[in-house]
């Protein structure tokens, strides 16, 4: 693993390339972020989806959210841009046209 910087949030490291990550895991703090934004999920449920995550350590990543929301939620941003970008480039799949084609979706 290439060299991680440290935060004062105890269990947040930010990478070579500026993303901040859950010290000990792969996980990025937007990556969580992301499953409040898209499940509305509570710090629990969180902690019972990601079972591999401490509570100290979801905490301490919520707590860094807040404190760099904008950079984050920017990044979220981009994130999706560049998902929408690749969908419409791609086009639909084959499968969809077919399950289309026998109304079997719309």
């Amino acid at each position: 693993m290439a060299q991680a910087t440290t935060t004062e949030y105890k269990h947040i490291l930010v990478n070579e390339d500026n993303i901040p990550f859950i010290k000990g895991t792969s996980m990025k703090v937007v990556e969580l972020i992301t499953s409040i934004h898209a499940y509305g999920w509570s710090p629990e449920e969180l902690h019972f989806q990601y079972p591999h995550l401490s509570m100290s350590q979801i905490y301490s990543a919520l707590a860094y959210y807040w404190e760099h929301k904008e950079e984050i939620d920017a990044d979220m941003q981009q994130r999706f841009e560049y998902a929408e970008r690749l969908r419409l480039e791609t086009g639909e799949s084959s499968l969809a046209k077919r399950l289309r084609a026998e109304g079997l979706i719309k």
